[in-house]
């Protein structure tokens, strides 16, 4: 049987399986992030040649006996333009991950993942945002999603950014008083938003480290208004994504799958994913709000298996099998308690 390469390639982790055509999982494999925004396109290869080599021999399969996968994809935050796809699949082709490889954004990950039918949108808010979305005529309405020099705001990054910009106003008195004052600096070790924000301007923390605060903000919702504030601004950027997808596509009247994916939107309070179904619904009331349940690896998976015509059962087990793999990762990977 042949083999198949699925990666999904974050701003945050890197996940590569090898599956077989009838939806064996042959390998699973988690590393760093890969997103070539974040690290370039040298260091994005180098990633995935690792994750490659070491999911081939947990396989039992020669990593030099390129392709070993007749058919791949590759999906990842960060290739955002048609031109940067194309710089992608050329290099990763000289690589030979795959026979017949594509190389797209992860947003078609979570959209595959979410729904069956091969058509619809997806957003997906991790560290950041984007949105993708594919017509049943097979027409896509794609975003720049480059941050706030192309109008963007959400995700894990940009919410946590606005907890600690609301604590230190808090504390200062700029702003009104607010819990986040407390909870931001507390998750971090510190004593006040003062000691983060200087940990940050000194170099003694990462910037990057402020998506960790995307829980902490949309805990303190529940109670405090800034912090719902923040909340009630991520339901509105989500939902302008959805909404605009939908419009460009033709899609407001139809019986549509809108998928929301990314950890943000995954594991959020009801209130996020309501507020934007509430949203999307007034814009396409035949919509079906959708929260992917499986990560967007399997989305990848599941395209590869398209990609070769794999049959119903195949795709099923693919599905199961790999969804159990990437939940014992989760589990060894949590903190004890």
């Amino acid at each position: 049987m042949s083999v198949l390469l699925a990666v999904d390639g974050g701003n945050s982790k890197t996940d590569l399986a090898l599956v077989r055509d009838d939806g064996e999982l042959l390998a699973f494999e988690r590393g760093p992030l890969s997103s070539p925004h974040h690290i370039g396109l040298h260091g994005c290869l180098d990633i995935l040649e690792r994750l490659y080599d070491s999911a081939a021999r947990s396989a039992g399969l020669d990593p030099a006996a390129r392709p070993l996968a007749e058919a791949g994809q590759i999906l990842l935050a960060g290739a955002d333009l048609p031109e940067e796809e194309q710089e992608l699949a050329e290099a990763m082709g000289e690589h030979s991950f795959a026979g017949d490889l594509v190389v797209g954004n992860d947003a078609f990950a979570v959209l595959r993942a979410g729904t069956e039918r091969g058509w619809g949108v997806a957003v997906v808010c991790g560290a950041g945002i984007n949105c993708v979305g594919v017509a049943p005529d097979g027409r896509h309405a794609r975003f720049l999603s480059l941050g706030p020099i192309s109008g963007d705001w959400g995700g894990g990054y940009d919410l946590g950014l606005a907890g600690l910009s609301a604590a230190a106003r808090s504390a200062d008195g700029r702003g009104p008083s607010t819990s986040l004052e407390a909870a931001v600096p507390a998750h971090f070790g510190l004593s006040s938003p003062r000691d983060v924000a200087l940990a940050i301007h000194r170099g003694g923390m990462s910037s990057r480290r402020l998506v960790e605060l995307a829980p902490v903000v949309l805990g303190e919702a529940d109670g405090d208004p800034v912090a719902a504030g923040i909340l009630a601004r991520l339901i509105d950027e989500t939902t302008v994504f959805a909404a605009a997808a939908l419009r460009q596509l033709d899609l407001t009247s139809e019986d549509v799958d809108v998928v929301l994916g990314g950890g943000v939107l995954r594991f959020g309070p009801p209130e996020l994913v309501d507020g934007v179904a509430e949203g999307v619904m007034a814009v396409a009331p035949r919509a079906n709000v959708i929260v992917a349940s499986t990560p967007p690896v399997v989305g990848a998976a599941l395209l590869a298996l398209d990609q070769v015509g794999a049959d119903d059962a195949a795709k099923a087990r693919a599905r199961e099998e790999l969804d159990t793999a990437v939940d014992g990762r989760l589990a060894m990977e949590a903190p004890d308690g």
